[in-house]
């Protein structure tokens, strides 16, 4: 099993501590790995708008040795696991800089076949509001990669820092994360993706049969017959 991380802070805070929680319950043998990328210094800087990406190729990405390690690690991945601390309600700025870097893999352009088999798991946490809209904005980037099965675990903390967490609250986390530690254990290699993922595959499949705006998003998806009637999926 292989597994990516992408921890949208550098600080090990109580974000950092519920995602090693979930990767403690997952890894069943040596041979597990486990990519983890810290931002944003394993993270390119701010997205200029050039959309290279998108007209031309991420290859044109002017942040593209940055953003290819981990584009290719999640495409790798069995699980993907995305964190972010609640910050004024959201998601840190630098995991919004990756995502802005990644628009180009969104089912409206080039997206991988491979991603509607894996499994995402979106985690925030707050000392008060906000970690459970934190986890619905990352599970929402996730959905428009393609990935076929994502979870969201939100803790509300009640403290500035993971050492000053109620042991009750620690206990909650503990519980949950090796929980759906096992539940995800017993999917992997069996997901699909839900209707509503691909009910959006086939809108956009029907919209580059028409494209005369953008080539390369067009060749993408007659490459792979995805213009007729394949998909990424089996059934």
């Amino acid at each position: 099993m292989e597994i990516t991380v992408i921890h949208g802070q550098i600080h090990r805070g109580s974000t950092y501590h519920v995602s090693e929680a979930l990767i403690n319950s997952l890894k069943q043998s040596p041979d597990d790995q486990v990519n983890s990328f810290m931002l944003p210094l394993d993270g390119p800087t701010y997205c200029v708008g050039c959309v290279s990406c998108i007209y031309k190729g991420e290859s044109y990405c002017p942040h593209k040795d940055k953003v290819k390690p981990i584009a290719e690690a999640i495409l790798r991945s069995d699980v993907i696991i995305i964190d972010s601390p609640t910050y004024c309600l959201d998601m840190s700025g630098q995991l919004k800089t990756l995502f802005d870097h990644l628009g180009y893999i969104y089912m409206t352009h080039r997206p991988n076949g491979e991603m509607f088999t894996k499994i995402g798991v979106a985690v925030s946490t707050a000392a008060g509001a906000g970690a459970k809209s934190v986890t619905k904005s990352i599970a929402k980037q996730m959905f428009w990669w393609g990935v076929g099965k994502t979870y969201r675990l939100p803790f509300l903390v009640k403290a500035k820092n993971y050492q000053e967490v109620p042991e009750l609250i620690k206990a909650k986390i503990a519980e949950k994360t090796k929980k759906l530690g096992c539940k995800i254990q017993t999917k992997i290699g069996h997901v699909k993706p839900g209707l509503k993922s691909k009910a959006l595959f086939k809108i956009m499949s029907m919209m580059h049969r028409g494209n005369t705006w953008n080539p390369i998003d067009k060749n993408h998806w007659e490459s792979r017959s995805w213009l007729n009637k394949a998909t990424p999926w089996r059934g």
